[in-house]
Parts: C-alpha cells; sequence; structure tokens
C-alpha cells in the first residue's frame, strides 16, 4: 500500500511528467473490483475529464491530489497497486481501474490489488471528503513540529490506553504512516509495538519523534520503499529495515534474532533486546 513517501514521489514524478498534458479521453476500470470507489459513472468520469489540463499534483496523507484544470480534481487514496505514466507507443496494463489518454499519445493508468478510491471531485469539494476534511498535520507538513507531536501524544495518552503502534497506524491519528514504515520507526525508537503511549517519557518520546521525522524524510529522499513502484515503474531506494524477511536474521544493530507476532490487525516485526 502507499504511504506518505509514495504518493509525494508520485506527485513530484506527475509535475515533471504530466502536468499540462491534455486529456483526450479518461475512462475508468476496464475489469470489475468491488473494492476500488468511484464517484462517477464511466459516462460521467468520460464527459468531465475531456479536454481538461493537468495541473500541478500535490500529497497528503495517504492522498494524491491531481487537478484537472480547470474545475476537477483526481484523487487517489488509500490504495496501493501502480499509477503510471506510459509514454507514446508504450505498452500499457491490459487490466486497469482507471486511465487517462493524451493528446499526443501518452497515458496515465492506475491499477490496485487490494481497494482504493479513485474519485474525480468539482475543485474544492475534494476537501470536504471523508479522511480529508479533518485530517490531521502529516510528518512532511512544516507544523509537525515536536511541540505539536508531544501535544498529540498527551492528548492520545488522556483518552485511554494505547500502544505507540496504534499511535502510528490507527485512525490516522499521524497521516500517511502505515503497517510498512511504522516498523522502521519503532525499530528506531527502539519501541516494543505494545509500549503503551502513556508510558512515553520525555527521552523516549523525543525519540519517536526524530525517529518518523528521520524515517520519513529518508523514504522521501530515496523515491519511496523498495516493495513499491513510482510513476515510470520503478522500484523505490529505501530498503525496509523491518519487513517479512528480516523475520529469523539478525538484529543489525545487537545480533538478536529478529521476531514476528500479529498485532493490530497486521505483522509486527521487531528486535526483543533492542525493542523491549
Amino acid at each position: 500500500m502507499f504511504e506518505l513517501p509514495e504518493f509525494i514521489t508520485l506527485a513530484r514524478q506527475i509535475n515533471k511528467t504530466v502536468t499540462g498534458k491534455v486529456v483526450k479521453k479518461g475512462s475508468l476500470g476496464n475489469t470489475p473490483h468491488k473494492f476500488v470507489w468511484y464517484n462517477r459513472t464511466p459516462e460521467e468520469f468520460e464527459a468531465q475529464t475531456r479536454g481538461k489540463r493537468v495541473g500541478e499534483a500535490w500529497a497528503r496523507g495517504k492522498w494524491l491530489f491531481v487537478p484537472l484544470e480547470p474545475e476537477r480534481v483526481l484523487l487517489f487514496g488509500e490504495c496501493g497497486g501502480r499509477v503510471l505514466y506510459h509514454p507514446p507507443g508504450s505498452k500499457e496494463p491490459a487490466k486497469y481501474h482507471l486511465r487517462l489518454a493524451f493528446e499526443g499519445g501518452s497515458a496515465l493508468t492506475a491499477t490496485t490489488q487490494m481497494w482504493g478510491a479513485m474519485e474525480l471531485h468539482e475543485r474544492g469539494s475534494e476537501r470536504n471528503r471523508k479522511y480529508i476534511e479533518d485530517m490531521r498535520t502529516t510528518p512532511a507538513d512544516p507544523g509537525f513540529t515536536y511541540k505539536y507531536f508531544s501535544s498529540l501524544v498527551d492528548a492520545v495518552a488522556a483518552e485511554g490506553k494505547r500502544s505507540v503502534k496504534g499511535l502510528l497506524t490507527q485512525e490516522q491519528l499521524i497521516p500517511g504512516l502505515g503497517n510498512a514504515i511504522a516498523q522502521d520507526i519503532l525499530f528506531r525508537a527502539r519501541l516494543h509495538p505494545r509500549h503503551p503511549v502513556e508510558a512515553l517519557d520525555k527521552v523516549l518520546r523525543r525519540g519517536l519523534y526524530d525517529a518518523i521525522i528521520n524515517t520519513v524524510r529518508e523514504v522521501i529522499a530515496k523515491g519511496g520503499r523498495a516493495d513499491e513502484h513510482d510513476l515510470h515503474d520503478r522500484p523505490g531506494g529505501y530498503e525496509r529495515i523491518m519487513d517479512s524477511e528480516a523475520a529469523g536474521r539478525p538484529c543489525p544493530e545487537c545480533g538478536d534474532t529478529i521476531v514476528k507476532i500479529q498485532y493490530l490487525g497486521g505483522a509486527c516485526y521487531f528486535c526483543p533486546s533492542c525493542q523491549k
């Protein structure tokens, strides 16, 4: 699944490659998928995208915003798979869930293996979409300061018992993070996934904040995780420390064996010595 760094990478690449192109024809999926959420019929999508010019894209949280000027915004949200650019004459996937064909022969396609939103909104109304209208500050926003993070930790701790993995991955308390990137953040912060939020003292709190900022920045700088692909179908350059291949191997810091557990709806990988 795409997380914040992957969507930021896609937005930057769209702005270098696709911005300014004019849509010749927009098409919704040519293969059924009950967990892809559209808000337009195929006929509406084609009519409302025809002749539109791609504007400057941006990303927030787990959402990618692609303006189709002058009055539409295309949203990709909470999804994984591929968002790909196809130069004129290049091979395109036989199956897709969204396709924009541009004047001049190039195209953009999107497919997902799991789920996701692919929606077309009137410009401005996308801000009212569920999960966007009340989105908290993301780790890529200037407002994600230590002071902000510390106040968030205080608020979460006051609400009741929650673990640090829950803080990172549940209810988009920190938008844009998911189970994949959370594993490395917790390893760098030396925190067990089940460590209670209310037990974060000043030292642990600062360590977690630094781990979030530094990990997100590194993944963005390297063009996303190596198990996801960019606009040109190239894998990202960030190799995860804690992933499915880490289980059973020595910890890169202390040499103890990496452990795998199931917790909060997903697998967790951690070092029992470094992350007590």
